[in-house]
């Protein structure tokens, strides 16, 4: 598999994705979602592949969506776009093997619910993580409203949606999201590590456990999964939306000027 904004590697049962675009802090665009949805189907009926670890390029894991595709998009795209994001989070959800986020750096909007879809997270010390779409007078539409109380309880994951804020990996891990937190100097290695253990482990054991995990802390909702992007596609298309986002856009173009610039 040949991918433009991905980068592969399989060894000894482990496959490891990692979102490579670190200019832009692997900020999701299309092309890479197209490829994620090519890749996660295509490793899980690998035999080779027992576990998949995904993980990003540089340092950040992902920082949501890319701004300057999304501020670009017309209503159509918009809904595409949505379209694609929800196939990729039921593609991680729904994969028969284990699949583990490696969060290396920032997991910002989709990123952090990329690494919530997942199995289980894995993030280097002081890796900073949110949902901050309501500051863009929006709101997640890749799951999070689901899936962050499930992981975290109703309360906490109020208080993320609806505050905005960045939390470090440490608050994650204290509040169960978070598995496991290691150094930098050591955070691939260590993550190969803990994927490892569940290689020589029956592939049909783990997806019988995977599925009934599931199923106890409560099967997705598409009803909820409807209003969530019902709601968002509103807000997208609000004023006080578009006048968000483009500010936030205008703000990206301006920083990458002076960037050109200093450079």
């Amino acid at each position: 598999m040949n991918f433009e904004h991905l980068l592969l590697e399989l060894e000894a049962g482990i496959a490891t994705l990692r979102f490579n675009r670190p200019k832009q802090l692997n900020a999701m665009n299309r092309r890479m979602m197209e490829e994620l949805l090519q890749a996660l189907p295509e490793l899980d009926v690998n035999p080779e592949v027992r576990v998949i670890l995904i993980s990003g390029e540089g340092k950040a894991f992902m920082a949501g969506a890319d701004i300057n595709e999304y501020a670009q998009q017309s209503e159509a795209d918009f809904e595409s776009f949505q379209t694609l994001g929800r196939g990729l989070y039921a593609a991680l959800e729904g994969a028969a093997k284990p699949v583990i986020a490696a969060v290396n750096g920032y997991a910002f909007g989709g990123g952090l619910e990329i690494a919530l879809a997942c199995d289980m997270m894995l993030a280097v010390e002081q890796a900073a993580m949110g949902l901050p779409e309501i500051l863009l007078h929006l709101i997640p539409g890749g799951g999070a409203t689901q899936r962050l109380p499930q992981k975290l309880g109703r309360n906490r994951a109020n208080e993320l949606l609806m505050s905005g804020r960045t939390v470090r990996a440490e608050e994650m891990q204290a509040w169960g999201c978070v598995n496991h937190i290691y150094p930098a100097e050591s955070f691939q290695e260590d993550c190969r590590t803990f994927a490892a253990q569940f290689v020589d482990k029956s592939p049909e054991a783990l997806r019988v456990l995977k599925q009934l995990s599931q199923m106890a802390s409560g099967s997705f909702n598409p009803a909820a999964q409807a209003l969530e992007n019902e709601c968002l596609g509103r807000l997208f298309r609000s004023e006080a939306g578009q006048g968000q986002i483009q500010a936030f856009y205008q703000k990206s173009l301006e920083r990458e000027r002076l960037r050109r610039e200093a450079s």
